[in-house]
């Protein structure tokens, strides 16, 4: 009984490795590659590439081996040190919040109606 508890603890853990690795894969995917350069981070396929391959090595071997620890490590410095600075870099925000303005300014400044 105790080892199917541990078993399921173990599988429910697998999963969020696997959705870490997955989640920083899909983010660094969809970011500029000037915005890595910017950033003073490594490239954008260095990234990739080594997000591939934590998500791929979570999902083929076991969570107390060191390979998946290692992918681990990986996820989060990504995830706590490359997103922010490419979000800082790219302009941040999410597009859900503004910061500052009203609803009537422009591109280019506040929209008056050609006053």
């Amino acid at each position: 009984m105790l080892m199917l508890g541990f078993a399921g603890f173990m599988g429910i853990l697998k999963i969020v490795l696997m959705a870490l690795a997955a989640f920083g894969l899909v983010d660094a995917a969809f970011r500029r590659e000037d915005a890595f350069r910017a950033a003073d981070k490594q490239n954008k396929i260095f990234w990739l590439i080594v997000l591939g391959i934590a998500l791929v090595v979570s999902y083929l071997f076991s969570i107390l081996g060191i390979l998946p620890i290692a992918g681990l490590i990986a996820s989060i410095v990504y995830l706590v040190d490359v997103r922010p600075a490419l979000k800082q870099v790219s302009g941040g925000g999410n597009g859900w919040r503004r910061r500052g303005g009203s609803s009537s300014d422009g591109p280019y400044g506040p929209y008056n109606g050609g006053r």
